[in-house]
């Protein structure tokens, strides 16, 4: 029976790591997966799920979901796997649920849970109500070595950033995964510049 599975964590955890790992995982079995990720995030361009360490793969922009009958005339997929999860709306994680309940199709939801204001994504929101398992991937504070939970944005000086719109797409040049400690009281040098302990 399948199931929706939200994996989270704070940025920099290689998230987008370990869905090119289980998709990789997938097709060496010769099982067809879909990889999909936000419009949104075009950072490397979109429809790119891109990791820090270099490594790319095409996915289809989650705008798409809404289409799936008609993608599903094509093809069927052993899995559906999903890239930057915090941005996807209400209706997309609804359709995830169709996917699910109705197709037997499993999908697995890689993604922030909490913006750098400790708020929810609506993405998040609505993959913590309605996915069968949440599990959390680790990983250690930039200052420190307690659990990240928060994301901490930065500006250009590298002061802590607390106010702002939700999103602003950015990786290590404009948050940090840090522990709650850390979260108010980053740690800068002499010169002003944030740094790890």
């Amino acid at each position: 029976m399948a199931q929706l599975f939200f994996r989270y964590s704070a940025m920099n955890s290689g998230k987008s790591l370990e869905l090119l790992k289980v998709a990789h995982n997938y097709e060496e079995q010769g099982k067809r997966v879909w990889l999909f990720t936000p419009s949104i995030d075009d950072r490397y361009g979109v429809g790119k799920i891109t990791t820090r360490l270099g490594l790319q793969r095409e996915a289809m922009p989650t705008e798409k979901l809404f289409n799936i009958n008609e993608l599903l005339m094509k093809e069927r997929p052993y899995c559906i796997l999903i890239d930057e999860g915090q941005f996807l709306t209400k209706d997309e994680v609804m359709c995830l649920t169709v996917l699910v309940d109705e197709y037997d199709i499993p999908v697995i939801v890689y993604g922030l849970k909490n913006d750098f204001r400790n708020n929810l994504f609506e993405g998040s929101q609505y993959l913590l109500i309605y996915a069968d398992k949440i599990e959390e991937i680790k990983t250690v504070c930039w200052y420190c070595n307690r659990k990240a939970i928060m994301n901490l944005r930065i500006d250009e000086n590298g002061n802590g950033v607390y106010e702002g719109k939700q999103i602003e797409i950015g990786g290590n040049d404009r948050y940090r995964p840090v522990c709650r400690k850390h979260y108010y009281s980053p740690i800068k040098n002499k010169e002003g510049d944030i740094y790890k302990e």
